[in-house]
């Protein structure tokens, strides 16, 4: 009769309870281990329900046996699986005595009045070593097998009178079984109970796999407390242990696949963690455009020539491959791999397949013979794919591992795949937007520097590290009017885009306003008014956007080879480094001036007088701030002060002392040797107010340029001097001066005191005027105005006749 249902009643008489039997057994930490069909019939509970259960959960009490003596009867109160209570009288037998160490507990139903006999110990071995569902085995004190249950026998796969007298090393072998024999003979030694060991080894139920087993040890003690032998206990618990060891790597590969946004590092990871958890072997193999950050074609690839991105192996160097890292991978089109590319799906196979045998020795002999060497016996072929794109293909191997994979491997081996496709498409797609952003930042810096007379100029620009972005440094070197140059470095704030697109604009807007020919401060002026309605566009902002996210910095300089001076402003950048001829490097104690876009503040400009051969270096933050900015200016001083056979072996320098390692942010640097122009290639004349001056000053102009084997350029002169004078008398102001400079072209310049600026029209037919402007424009390569603190400047360049 089922009882399950049955209303609370007292402890005998219940039919159908089985007075007498085993109930349950119980282990050190009150836990279930051993539940009996007495405890089904009485208390509803079945063994998947009742074990590994708190023993407290099925009494209303704690276990009253617990510091009880080897025995302990009484009545408890058990609750039922529907939730009414059951008074029951039990009778507790301790197992394993002795001193509190741990015992087993057998917990059995105590027999009406009049019933049979309590059960002796001897009966209670016999119940203990016949019909208990643990495995256990007693050793003597010598470790030598005595006796073990069917449960055991299940186990080891050896009966027992062939372990009669036999150590551990009858049943159990592998790397596990020497230290749980240690630990059994430490049980016997001390008298405490070795507990939840968990070790790996082979049995003779399955000697071609490893297993693992939770195994524990009690001492075995007589009436008068001496140990008379050793009781083991064992579970096999390999389907648990491999569960855990599956989630454990998903969980890592959580962590330690894509830590970089390297396509090849992350690769590398994949394969690391698969080695040797879950294969001997291990390639990654992905297709080219993926290295390249391109854009794979959508769905399954159908060529299968990819780039092998790495190798891991349990044997060191990785022998097994067929090719190295960063060599192309040849596939032929009836391989498992273009199989799995084109089909998008994970293939197992064994070595013995006869398919692939056939494929691997008709057309692929090489990667066969590998695979025979070192003794490959089971290999998965495991699609990459990302968002509906085939990436590449992973190969997993067993060689030394004997287990041939199954599939709940392949299924843990597409799991770690499908992480690590994310994390390589996430990189490609980075490599993409990187290599896009830095080839727009490029196309917006100088793509070389122009040929002029007044310095030798050489450049350094360094992206940021991949961490950092792409930033918004930039130079530019400009050549300006009468063989002048002006020259520049800036800095955007922030990182990114952004941060390009702001430093494109500004360069373009400055070397604007550098042929209008302003002075630096003045410039200056005008850009920070720029970058201040900058922030103000609607098209820059974006959510995350805060006021002066468009800053800059600047450092602007124009230096006259003629005169040989250079005048300098700066908005809140590092000051420029001089090192003259025959001097130590120095920074310009130029005024700071604010930051572009901060409004409304002035700039001022230093005007220095530089001999010629000396040395100015303009730079960004990012290159002296790796060790520390005061660190980084030391360093640069004494770096601009080294020999060197150029400036580009300059540059090397200055860049390999203050940036030997990646870096954080984008650095630029400029460096300029100043020259002065020979005073013979320049002619200057003052201009009376007299308009007969025109033909003497025309003379002079013709006959400079004789002697300086000019004369085929003279008609040309001529006539731009007359009219240029002429205009200067007419609309200016005293004192008049003309200027001729002998530079790549032939300049011509006419100074007066007046701030007004000529403006070339288009004459009409009866107009006596208005011509001379356009005629100076057709016969030059161009003109213009520049205004100087003392009135104008009208100035033409012409072409010098080839040499």
């Amino acid at each position: 009769m089922d009882t399950r249902g049955a209303p609370p009643s007292g402890g005998a008489g219940r039919p159908g309870a089985d007075p007498g039997g085993p109930l349950m057994m119980i282990d050190a930490r009150g836990e279930v281990t051993a539940w009996g069909e007495a405890a089904v019939r009485l208390l509803g509970h079945e063994p998947a329900q009742a074990l590994g259960r708190s023993v407290s959960e099925l009494l209303d009490t704690a276990p009253p046996w617990r510091d009880a003596g080897p025995q302990w009867r009484g009545e408890v109160v058990l609750r039922h699986r529907e939730g009414h209570r059951l008074t029951v009288g039990v009778h507790a037998h301790r197992l394993t005595a002795g001193r509190g160490h741990g015992p087993l507990w057998l917990v059995t139903e105590d027999p009406p009045a009049g019933g049979p006999a309590e059960p002796g110990d001897e009966a209670l071995s016999d119940w203990m070593l016949t019909s208990s569902p643990v495995a256990l085995t007693v050793y003597d004190t010598e470790l030598r097998f005595v006796r073990q249950n069917p449960a055991m026998e299940r186990i080891v796969g050896v009966r027992a009178e062939q372990r009669i007298g036999r150590g551990l090393s009858a049943a159990v072998t592998g790397p596990g079984s020497a230290e749980w024999e240690a630990r059994m003979r430490r049980a016997l030694e001390t008298g405490r109970a070795e507990e939840n060991y968990l070790f790996q080894g082979r049995t003779g139920a399955d000697p071609e796999h490893d297993h693992f087993f939770a195994v524990s040890a009690s001492p075995l003690r007589d009436r008068e407390d001496r140990i008379v032998g050793l009781c083991a206990t064992s579970r096999d618990v390999t389907e648990q242990h491999r569960s855990r060891e599956r989630l454990a790597l998903l969980n890592e590969a959580s962590t330690r696949i894509g830590s970089t946004l390297d396509v090849m590092r992350t690769g590398q990871e994949l394969a690391e963690l698969a080695v040797p958890r879950l294969a001997d072997f291990v390639s990654v193999n992905l297709v080219e455009s993926l290295l390249r950050g391109q854009e794979p074609p959508p769905g399954p690839v159908t060529g299968a020539v990819l780039r092998r991105v790495a190798n891991e192996s349990v044997r060191e160097g990785a022998p097994e491959a067929v090719s190295a890292v960063g060599e192309v991978a040849f596939y032929s089109v009836h391989s498992p791999h273009a199989r799995a590319l084109a089909a998008g799906r994970s293939e197992l196979h064994r070595m013995m397949d006869e398919e692939l045998r056939s494929w691997a020795t008709r057309e692929d002999p090489e990667r066969f013979a590998k695979a025979a060497e070192y003794g490959f016996h089971s290999w998965l072929v495991v699609p990459v794919i990302a968002r509906g794109t085939t990436l590449g293909v992973v190969d997993f191997v067993r060689s030394v591992t004997p287990e041939a994979f199954d599939t709940e491997d392949l299924s843990l081996a597409e799991e770690l795949v499908a992480r690590a496709a994310v994390c390589l498409d996430n990189a490609r797609r980075y490599t993409h937007e990187r290599a896009s952003a830095l080839e727009l930042q490029r196309s917006l810096l100088p793509q070389g520097l122009p040929e002029q007379s007044a310095a030798e100029v050489a450049s350094r620009y360094l992206p940021a590290a991949a961490r950092s972005g792409i930033g918004g440094d930039w130079f530019d070197v400009i050549p300006l009017s009468g063989a002048r140059v002006a020259l520049v470095v800036g800095d955007v704030v922030g990182h990114g885009l952004k941060a390009s697109a702001t430093m494109g604009r500004l360069r373009t807007a400055l070397r604007t306003l550098a042929e209008v020919d302003l002075t630096p401060e003045e410039l200056l002026t005008q850009l920070d008014d720029l970058v201040a309605r900058g922030d103000d566009e609607p098209e820059l902002q974006s959510d995350e956007a805060t006021p002066g996210d468009f800053g800059a910095t600047c450092l602007y300089a124009v230096y006259d080879p003629v005169s040989g001076r250079c005048s300098l402003a700066r908005a809140g950048h590092p000051a420029p480094a001089v090192v003259p001829p025959d001097g130590p490097a120095t920074f310009l104690d130029l005024p700071a001036g604010p930051p572009l876009g901060l409004g409304g503040l002035p700039f001022e400009a230093l005007d220095v007088e530089l001999p010629q051969g000396s040395l100015l270096a303009f730079y960004t933050d990012g290159l002296v701030r790796g060790g520390g900015t005061d660190a980084g200016l030391d360093t640069l001083r004494h770096a601009l002060t080294l020999p060197a056979e150029g400036l580009d072996a300059l540059c090397d320098r200055v860049v390999g002392r203050l940036l030997p390692d990646r870096h954080g942010d984008d650095a630029a640097l400029l460096l300029a040797r100043l020259r002065r122009l020979d005073p013979e290639r320049v002619g200057v004349w003052d201009v009376s107010a007299d308009p007969a001056a025109v033909a003497e000053v025309r003379a002079d102009a013709v006959r400079w340029l004789a002697e300086r084997e000019l004369a085929e350029t003279a008609v040309v002169t001529e006539l731009v001097v007359s009219e240029l004078v002429t205009n200067a008398l007419r609309y200016g102001a005293p004192p008049i001066r003309l200027r001729l400079i002998l530079d790549r072209e032939l300049i011509c310049e006419v100074s007066d005191a007046s701030s007004t600026a000529p403006h070339a029209r288009r004459a009409q037919v009866l107009d006596e005027g208005g011509r001379g402007l356009l005629l100076v424009a057709r016969l030059t390569q161009r003109w213009g105005t520049r205004h100087t603190a003392n009135g104008k400047v009208i100035w033409c360049e012409q072409a010098l006749p080839p040499r």
